[in-house]
Parts: C-alpha cells; structure tokens; sequence
C-alpha cells in the first residue's frame, strides 16, 4: 500500500464544527493521515485542538510549511485567512484543500489562480456535495444525454439557523464584512448552489439578476438571496439560498430539466435521484445499487439500503484529492477555477442586487 499522505490542518480548532468534518472525512480512505497543524491564531485554543486530534501542534502556518512533515494544508478556517495561508502553501511547494468560497474576494481568488498555475501544485476546494454518488450519478446522465439538452435548472439552499439574531463562532465571522467578504448568505452557501448547478449539469451560467436581502434588523451582509441565471446554452435558472427559512435545516435541492425529462435529488435524503422521464415512467436510482454508473459506484462503500451522507461524501473528496496529488492531474474534485467562478457569482450577485439590473459573469472572470 502507498504511504498515506500527511495533512496538516489550518483551523478547525476549539468550537469548529467542520474542523472535525475534515479529519474524519481525510482519514476515512487510509489515504490521508492528520499530521498535525496550527488550529488557531490562539496558541492556547491551537494547543487544546493539538490535544483533542492528538497529534501535534505548530506555532505558525510557517513553522508548519517548512516542517517538511506535510504534504498538503487543508485550510479550515474564516474567508479573511484563506488567501495568505494558500498562497504560503503552494509558494512552499505545498498543495492545498481549502473550505470554500476560495477567499475573501475575487481579485485574491483571481490572483491565487496565477498562483496555482505557476506553482503546478494541486489545489481542491470543498464544495462538498459534488461527492456524494448519486450528486455524480445525475452529472453523468446530464453528459450522456439522457435528458436531451438542458432547458431549465432550478436550485434551492434553505436554512433557518440565522433567523433570529445570533452570537456565537459560527455565527459572528459569517456575518462580519470584514471576515466573510462581500457575500453573507450568497457566499457561505449560495456558492454551493452555484456550483452544484454548474457541476451537474456542465453548463456555465453567463449572466445574473439578483435580489439580496438582509432581513434580520442590524445585519450587515445578505441572509436571503433570490437570483435568476441564465446559461451558456441559452438554459434559464433560479438559484433560492437563504439562512432565515424558518425551520429548515440544510435544504439543497437540485432539479434540471431537458427536453426529455428532469432530473431532482436533494441533500437532506442523499441516497435516492428521481429521473423523471416525459413520455415515460418515473424511475427512483438508489445508492449503493449495482445498475448504477461507474462514476458513481466508484463513490459507494456501502451496499444498497446502508445511508451514506455527508461525511462520506467528503471522504470522496478527499480520496480524489490523493489520486490527484499521487498522478499530477485534475480529478472530480473542484478546483481553483470553480473557486474564482464562485467569487465573480457573489461578486456579481451583490452588485447586480444594488444596481437592479442582469449583470455578465464573463466580465469578472
């Protein structure tokens, strides 16, 4: 067997929910041990999250770089960090796994691109659900033609957990300007959305008409969106992401119509894709069945019947990311061009709320 690559963790210390996402889904595969890492800017709350991983702890992304103990960074932390500590990775010729959105605003997420490409070093961005098999499946069937050419695309990401005024770690960076970005809602999970759509159906959304809102009194940045895409085939879309939908919990939803028929899968039941067909019957695809497609098969662990969800999901991430490093190509795993395509989404989607008006991708990509 290979040797496990070893990753280090930027973030995901002391009250991080996805911290320890990430380290389970890394090391679910036996591709990836957790070697260690800086998982706060307090040393003290870095040397409590050293503890709870048991592994080590380095005084400083630096320290961590030039430790030689690494292979890659998988960067956990808020928006505000995620450029400088990429940029140090990949100018180290160390590569990177970074939450999304990719940075905290285009023109970084643009000049880390450049980076990218100079240092010929893999970058993955976690835009998790484009793990999850039958989310493959459904891209698969998209490709091969199975709905004739992509009319409409609709995609929803409802939360309620921001629909009151909230205080807490989770809470606070998001909401802050200064640590989110542009972006409230629109960034933190409307950039999923956008990308789900795109990685499904394999079109790209050229223009955008959005209405932000900040409902809840006080808050700075977006937690409503309401945007209308349209596609490089001529494809209309409706993008819905909101974090004040009173009682949901983690509503994405997907559904793309061809000529022929619709596709629909939502995350909150993962293991089952409707294929709705026009002239013929509905057809119900389950997770971890044999008439599966490769693509998606090659992301099941499990036999039919066995709920996979979300940390498998990000386990298949993660075991694409080591096949990338270990051949030197692209795999399914997003990268820096969809984490650029992201920044121009939220950027274009705040400028065209306050402008009332359709604004082109092409022009901030």
């Amino acid at each position: 067997m290979t040797k496990p690559l070893r990753m280090g963790l930027a973030g995901g210390g002391p009250g991080s929910f996805i911290g320890a996402v990430h380290v389970m889904a890394a090391q679910l595969d036996r591709r990836i041990v957790l070697a260690g890492g800086v998982f706060s800017r307090d040393p003290v709350k870095s040397a409590e999250g050293a503890a709870a991983y048991g592994v080590k702890s380095w005084p400083s992304i630096d320290a961590m770089l030039s430790s030689g103990e690494v292979d890659f960074v998988c960067v956990a932390t808020p928006n505000d960090s995620h450029f400088a500590i990429a940029q140090k990775a990949l100018t180290s010729g160390v590569h990177v796994m970074s939450d999304k959105p990719a940075t905290l605003t285009l023109a970084e997420a643009k000049s880390l691109r450049d980076i990218v490409r100079a240092t010929g070093r893999q970058y993955g961005l976690t835009h998790t659900y484009t793990g999850y098999p039958l989310v493959r499946e459904a891209r698969q069937l998209v490709a091969d033609g199975v709905l004739g050419k992509v009319r409409k695309i609709v995609v929803e990401y409802s939360q309620g957990w921001l629909t009151q005024a909230v205080s807490n770690k989770q809470a606070d960076w998001r909401t802050d300007p200064s640590r989110s970005g542009l972006g409230g809602c629109s960034g933190d999970i409307g950039t999923h959305a956008f990308q789900l759509a795109e990685f499904v159906s394999g079109l790209k959304a050229t223009e955008l008409y959005a209405d932000l809102g900040r409902v809840v009194p006080g808050r700075a940045l977006d937690d409503d969106c309401n945007i209308l895409l349209r596609y490089d085939n001529g494809a209309r879309g409706v993008l819905i992401a909101s974090q004040i939908a009173a009682g949901d919990r983690n509503g994405l939803r997907l559904r793309v119509y061809g000529e022929t028929g619709g596709l629909d899968w939502r995350q909150e039941t993962p293991n089952t894709l409707t294929l709705n067909r026009h002239d013929g019957p509905t057809e119900v695809r389950h997770a971890g069945s044999p008439y599966l497609l490769p693509v998606a098969q090659a992301g099941t662990r499990l036999p039919a019947g066995h709920p996979e969800g979300y940390v498998e999901a990000f386990a298949n991430l993660y075991k694409d990311f080591a096949n990338q490093i270990m051949i030197g190509r692209a795999t399914l795993v997003p990268g820096i061009e969809d984490g650029v395509r992201g920044m121009a989404f939220v950027t274009a989607a705040v400028q065209s709320s306050d402008r009332r008006q359709w604004l082109a991708l092409k022009d901030l990509i």
